[in-house]
């Protein structure tokens, strides 16, 4: 009998250990699809020469994570894509969070893309992580998950939605609405921002500056201005840094409104129609905020000539500004605005 025999060696169990399978080709097409949403959100603002560095560092870094999750193992795979995913969802959270309140343009539909492909990597990689455990160890990703969860992303995501706001509209309601004399105005901070505000002459020699609240451009305390306006007093409406149609990095933490405010009094103490140390400050929620801390490094500004509102919720802060334009529509039509938030500020 005739015939031919074939020996079948098998791969011995140490080379075969060797082996390790590659990651899938979608895993790589969604890193890369991050990668790019990255790099849209990461150039959209800062100097050409900051915004190219952060572009180079976001391809920099995924491209490294696509090499990675190729060439590694199970368990390192899996905790490559577990950190980008939870970069994606931290950024996507709360950039999209922010932005889509404005409309869905294309830095929103950006953010989204860095949600959805964040949250694909950040199951894909808690699933290969949880795979590679061995035994009773796999109990233990629960907890970690939730601690996670907790401490790291809630956490970012939340900083991530304050400091990168949307700028906001100013509308078109302006003070000649309430048949009010103004002038558009701007002036630069001392970090050269270009600030963009309104500006209502005195009839009595004092004035006061407006600050508006997180997320609020100077038409959310355009009654207050009013009101002030029919009581004799000047007002600049301040568009704070990086709302409406200042310039600047709009967040909701006010780091910036010292030198934002700094720069209004400046404004304001070179007006000749104001009279010396007439210069007041009325904020509302950060507005409020920015005005205590400006009173204790300006010696411009004193506690005996200011008038400050301060508001700890949003439901406050808008209860008082409708207070404040029922006030001002009085005053136009004739009848005095009186009321406990219209009180004016004494010298």
């Amino acid at each position: 009998m005739s015939g031919t025999y074939t020996e079948a060696i098998s791969q011995p169990r140490s080379e075969r250990g060797r082996a390790r399978p590659r990651s899938p080709v979608v895993l790589s097409a969604v890193i890369a699809a991050q990668c790019a949403a990255l790099a849209v959100l990461a150039g959209a603002d800062g100097s050409p020469t900051w915004r190219t560095a952060r572009v180079l560092a976001v391809i920099a870094v995924t491209g490294l994570g696509v090499w990675f999750t190729r060439l590694a193992g199970r368990g390192a795979r899996g905790g490559t894509a577990l950190v980008l995913g939870m970069l994606g969802t931290v950024v996507g959270v709360g950039v999209a969070g922010a932005h889509l309140e404005a409309g869905l343009g294309a830095f929103a539909v950006a953010a989204v893309i860095v949600l959805v492909t964040g949250i694909i990597l950040l199951i894909w990689g808690a699933i290969m992580l949880v795979r590679a455990m061995p035994g009773w160890w796999r109990l233990l990703a629960i907890p970690v998950a939730l601690a996670l969860l907790w401490f790291v992303l809630f956490p970012l995501a939340g900083a991530v939605f304050a400091t990168n706001r949307p700028p906001g509209t100013v509308g078109t309601a302006t003070p000649a609405s309430y048949g009010l004399v103004y002038r558009n105005v701007a002036f630069r901070t001392a970090d050269g921002v270009l600030l963009s505000a309104w500006y209502i002459p005195p009839r009595n020699g004092a004035a006061v500056l407006l600050l508006p609240g997180a997320g609020s451009t100077r038409a959310a305390v355009l009654g207050q201005g009013a009101v002030l306006a029919r009581h004799g007093y000047g007002a600049l409406l301040l568009d704070g840094r990086g709302h409406g149609r200042s310039g600047g990095h709009p967040m909701d933490f006010g780091w910036w409104g010292g030198r934002d405010i700094a720069a209004a009094v400046s404004f304001l103490d070179r007006q000749p129609a104001i009279g010396p140390g007439k210069i007041a400050l009325l904020g509302e929620s950060m507005g409020g905020e920015q005005a205590i801390a400006a009173m204790g490094t300006d010696p411009r500004i004193s506690a005996e000539t200011s008038a400050i509102e301060s508001s700890t919720s949003t439901a406050g802060a808008s209860a008082r500004a409708r207070s404040w334009q029922r006030n001002a529509g009085q005053s136009v039509s004739g009848r005095p605005a009186t009321s406990a938030n219209a009180s004016s500020p004494t010298y």
